[in-house]
Parts: structure tokens; sequence; C-alpha cells
């Protein structure tokens, strides 16, 4: 049996896979934030370390339970910063808080942004470039800076929980942190020239496992995942037929692990962005806050028709722009309008090796949201996810 932390930005999720990866057991939990020494919202990572450490040493003493192994699929952009001794030095700083002008200004004057953003495939995004969360603290935070041992992604940090090893993988460092050249498959210039690599654990494989020993019992732990990279690796090891993954939410992000050209400042501008898979493969992928905007128009028509959001998902893949009944008619064209934004972003990674669509989340369940996406792309077939679970699932497979 293999032991997933399924690490999110609300959820944290713990699951044990049998050894044909079916579910036995999970469990979720939230933690309140608490604040940075700015007072800006942060994860509370001490009671996130506990609460892992508490729950695999429940699950290991228990007989049913033969667990081998254990991984870790987490979020991106997050640094944990540790000391010479191994103890965190810092907040668990939150991604979206705001990037001081003034240090975007500095980081311009020095760098040729437009190039480091190509070559990193990395839109500018702030402090969702963990790259620069460091070059923030050794302008802002010399003294911190320079306490720093390593600073781990969230992945890797809990694997040093378990294993005290400090190490980085590659689907952490490649994905929208601005750390990574794509081309010449090293640390990007910038990088080496702030000494910030310098911060940077050894590098080791994705899938490599480490010998632990838990309440007496010998085990293997792997590295961790950058949840994204995770979840493509239930869909490669599944399918033989090239294919691109449409994951919907708040974000539609789509994703085409089949797509190796490199991006242009034009795909760059439209929020396209590269990211690596557990082998060091590129992912070309495309967002688009499609859920979000879904989510408010939806809640607006319920409001303007007086009729509970609910109604609109009981409307089948048969509605129609003809409808006669003056709500659902608009929201046909709420959808249609979702699609039109949604084939255009998917349009900008799309290729002529795809050969289908597979779409999970939340529009995965929305019949005409399908329904439409089919008639936008009539020669490619439309799957449904069938996996749940993606990401602590790909944590899981990529240990075999």
């Amino acid at each position: 049996m293999i032991a997933i932390f399924d690490i999110g930005k609300t959820n944290k999720k713990f699951f044990i896979f049998d050894e044909a990866y079916k579910i036995i057991f999970e469990e979720s939990i939230t933690f309140a934030e608490i604040k940075d020494e700015d007072g800006f919202p942060c994860e509370d990572i001490h009671a996130i370390s506990d609460w892992v450490l508490a729950t695999l040493s429940a699950a290991l003493s228990k007989v049913e339970y033969s667990i081998q192994a254990i991984n870790f699929s987490a979020h991106g952009a997050s640094f944990v910063h540790l000391n010479d001794a191994g103890k965190i030095i810092a907040s668990l700083y939150n991604y979206f808080k705001p990037f001081p002008e003034s240090l975007k200004q500095k980081f311009d004057s020095l760098y040729n942004l437009e190039s480091i953003c190509l070559e990193t495939c990395s839109p500018e995004l702030g402090n969702l470039n963990s790259g620069k969360q460091l070059f923030w603290l050794k302008n802002e935070r010399p003294e911190l800076y320079h306490k720093i041992k390593y600073s781990l992604h969230l992945p890797e940090y809990f694997c040093f929980l378990l294993t005290g090893k400090c190490v980085s993988g590659i689907t952490s460092i490649g994905c929208h942190t601005m750390l990574w050249d794509f081309q010449t498959r090293h640390y990007h210039r910038w990088v080496v020239q702030e000494g910030i690599d310098k911060k940077l654990a050894p590098i080791i494989a994705s899938d490599q496992l480490l010998p632990i020993k838990l309440n007496g019992k010998e085990l293997k732990c792997g590295i961790g995942l950058h949840d994204s990279s995770s979840a493509l690796i239930p869909h490669l090891k599944s399918t033989s037929e090239p294919f691109l993954l449409l994951s919907t939410g708040t974000w539609n992000v789509s994703l085409n692990p089949f797509n190796n050209s490199p991006l242009t400042n034009d795909e760059l501008q439209q929020d396209c962005l590269c990211f690596l898979t557990y082998q060091g493969r590129q992912v070309k992928s495309s967002r688009l806050l499609g859920g979000n905007m879904y989510e408010q128009r939806v809640k607006s028509l319920a409001e303007k028709f007086c009729v509970e959001v609910t109604h609109f998902n009981s409307l089948s893949d048969n509605a129609s722009k003809e409808s006669e009944i003056s709500a659902d008619k608009e929201y046909y064209t709420l959808v249609s309008e979702v699609i039109e934004l949604q084939k255009q972003s998917t349009d900008l990674i799309m290729n002529s090796f795809v050969k289908k669509i597979i779409v999970e989340g939340g529009f995965a369940k929305n019949k005409l949201f399908l329904k439409l996406l089919g008639e936008a792309y009539p020669h490619i077939p439309i799957e449904i996810a069938s996996l749940s679970q993606a990401s602590a699932l790909g944590a899981a497979m990529v240990l075999q």
C-alpha cells in the first residue's frame, strides 16, 4: 500500500492506495490561515507538518494497512526556508502576497524581463514566480536570507520532514517559477548571477525513492511532486494516444504534453506557460479564468430570474439558443461564451498530434459545456476523465 498526502491550497488530503491504485482510505482537513510578519495571510506550515506526522503515524500503527511507500503532491510557488540546523526560519509566504513595485522595477532594470519570461516559460506573476520570492528576501530581508541554508518547494519540504534529506525536484522547479531555462535545461543565468541557486537543494529524479524508518518500519519515501505535473501521470500511463487535458475549475487549464515547440512571446502574452513532467518533458499549457467567470454569471442569472443556482444544473445537453424560457436561453448564451473563450485559449497550445481531449474537474459534469465543446472540436473526441483524485494518484503511480 502507498500513503499519499495531497496538499492543496485549501484542502489537505491523505490517501492510502492499494496495489491496484484503489483508494482504501481517505481523509481531508482544512487549516485556518495565520499571518506572516507583515500581517498578510499565509498557511500555518507548523500545523500542517504536525498533522502530516500524526496522520502518518496513526496509519502506520494500524495492522490492516501494510504501507510500503509514501509520497506527496502539493501546490507550487511556495517555499519553506530552512537554516543550517534544518529549522524553519520564515513564514510560508503566500504567493498572492503583492510583490513590491520598487523591487519589480529593480529586477526589470537589472535583467531583460521579456527574455527571462520566454526562456523560463513563465509569465510575470509576482510571487507566483517563486524565484522572485528569493529575490525579494535577498533584497528586503537580507538578514533572514543569509540564514537560509535551503529553500525547499512545498512538495520536497514534506520529503525532508520525513527523511531529513534536502532535495529539489524538477516538477516544482519547472512550473512558472522563473527559475528554470527550458532551453539549456539548467537554472536560468539570472538565478546563478544572483547566487540564488546556492539556496536550492541538489536536484534528484522525481521518481527516486529514499529509504526511511518510521514506527519501526522500513519504508520508501518519494521526493514529492508539483500537483499539476502529478495529475498528468495517470493519463500518461493509461493512454497511448496523444491527448490534451482540460483541467477545469476556477481556472480552466489546457495541458498538452505533446507540444514541445518553444513558447513564443505572443503565447506568453496570452497567458500560456510551460512546466515539466516528472521525466523532464515540456508541457505547454494555457490558462483561462473560465470557472470563475461562469460562477459569477450563473449567480447573476439566478438572481435576475429568481431561481436557484441549481436550476441550471438540471439543464441537459438538449438546451439550445432557441429555448422559450428566458433564463435557459441566457444560460445557453453564457456557456456558449465560455466555450468561445475556451477554444481561443485551448487553440493556443493545440496541435495536430492531439487525438482526444480529456476533460476533468467541474465542467466535466456540465453536459451543455461538453456538448458545445464537442461542436467546437468536431473532429476530436471529447472524453470525461474517469480518474478521481488525479494528483494523489499520480504521486502514487510515479513510485512504481
